[in-house]
């Protein structure tokens, strides 16, 4: 239980810094590196394929070696 509120009490306090900083960015005319900063690096937190399964449980992946043995039929013609 205390896991989970460490948990949720970071992702809203980082959430809150980001949209912090993107305000600052977009409201104030003494805005700099530092809130560029911190609004970059959200931005690019949200682009992390977080929703990944590893390829062995994936649906629709090829097995292992499928590849090597599709070029060597290929390559025998």
């Amino acid at each position: 239980m205390a896991g989970r509120i460490a948990r949720w009490g970071a992702v809203l306090g980082l959430g809150a810094l980001w949209w912090w900083a993107v305000a600052r960015l977009v409201l104030a005319p003494g805005a700099g590196v530092l809130e560029g900063t911190v609004a970059a690096g959200g931005w690019g937190l949200s682009l992390l394929p977080v929703h990944c399964v590893p390829e062995a449980r994936a649906e629709g992946t090829l097995g292992a070696g499928r590849w090597r043995r599709a070029w060597r039929v290929w390559l025998r013609g």
